[in-house]
């Protein structure tokens, strides 16, 4: 991982900052790029600069389709854009008045209502220019991980023809496409007074809406019942139990292919720093994710999930 550019020559490259009284610190929670709050004259910034060593691992978006995708946001829930360091890359976004939510808020019933609602803004927004795919994004880590040999989470490779199976399932009746964050976990949620807001678009890309939920419910350790309100509140009269059971494929494909992002992230970003700055165990992660993964792909439910999203009758031991 290169190293971060210096706070003070990046102060000195943005035009409005120039000439007024700057103060910066270094936000919290960020797995991969660095994040300062800047105030200049007492106006709050966010300066996001892009580390090219994440795209470059499979574990983002190239940095130039971010800060596309980044803009598009702004337009329906994401920060707006004030200017853009391309050869750094850095860029300068609105410091959203709000609050960034936590695991423990995300699993409130009455906060996934508002999950939901910033979940149709951005989908209903302008199109991305890229697309993505979970199990096409697990195919590109798992490459990763046999160039550079990394370990893989314990019996990974064990659950392949089930995760195939999950996947010509979702494949047969595809929802269409939409722009999607595809990482929302709690700390990208902002609670503001005009509703829920969406930041971080390192993962950005037009994809399936169910996944979106069924990522969210992953991150969040959705139960069921969770899961469901969270999808009503996204479909309200349109949820069926196939788009449900959509939706709660996903989270399983969420937790498979995830396991492998903070397994490379653990293998050549984490290490290359020599110590993790943030204090986040990546490893203790992807293990956690598999096990989850595993266990849900184990579970003899899984079948009436996959006859739910085919239409197809389960499969027995009987027959």
């Amino acid at each position: 991982m290169s190293a971060v550019p210096s706070i003070t020559d990046l102060l000195e490259r943005v035009p409005s900052w120039v000439g007024r009284a700057v103060e910066w610190q270094r936000l919290e929670g960020g797995l991969s790029h660095h994040v300062f709050r800047v105030d200049a004259d007492g106006v709050p910034y966010v300066l996001r600069v892009l580390e090219p060593a994440v795209s470059a691992a499979g574990l983002g978006v190239a940095p130039e389709r971010e800060i596309e995708n980044t803009r598009l946001a702004a337009r329906t829930v994401g920060a707006q854009v004030y200017a853009v360091l391309p050869d750094v890359p850095a860029i300068v976004l609105e410091f959203l008045p709000g609050r960034t939510l936590s695991a423990a808020e995300v699993r409130r019933p009455e906060v996934i209502p508002g999950l939901a609602e910033a979940c149709l803004r951005l989908h209903a927004g302008p199109a991305f220019a890229n697309d993505f795919d979970i199990f096409a994004k697990r195919a590109e880590l798992l490459e990763v991980c046999r160039r550079h040999d990394l370990p893989l989470p314990a019996g990974y490779l064990d659950g392949s023809s089930t995760v195939d199976a999950i996947r010509a399932a979702l494949a047969e009746r595809p929802l269409p496409a939409v722009p999607c964050h595809n990482d929302l976990l709690a700390e990208n949620f902002i609670a503001t007074p005009s509703g829920v807001r969406i930041i971080d678009y390192q993962l950005s890309g037009n994809n399936d809406p169910a996944f979106e939920l069924g990522d969210i419910a992953a991150e969040a350790d959705y139960d069921p019942d969770l899961t469901g309100q969270l999808a009503g509140a996204y479909f309200g009269a349109d949820l069926t139990p196939a788009l449900l059971a959509r939706v709660q494929l996903f989270h399983i494909a969420s937790n498979v292919t995830w396991a492998l992002w903070f397994t490379v992230h653990h293998g050549l970003l984490a290490a290359a720093r020599g110590e993790d700055p943030v204090g986040f165990d990546y490893e203790a992660e992807a293990a956690d994710k598999w096990g989850q993964a595993r266990r849900a792909l184990e579970d003899p439910g899984l079948g009436r999930l996959l006859a739910a999203v085919t239409g197809r009758k389960p499969i027995t031991p009987n027959e």
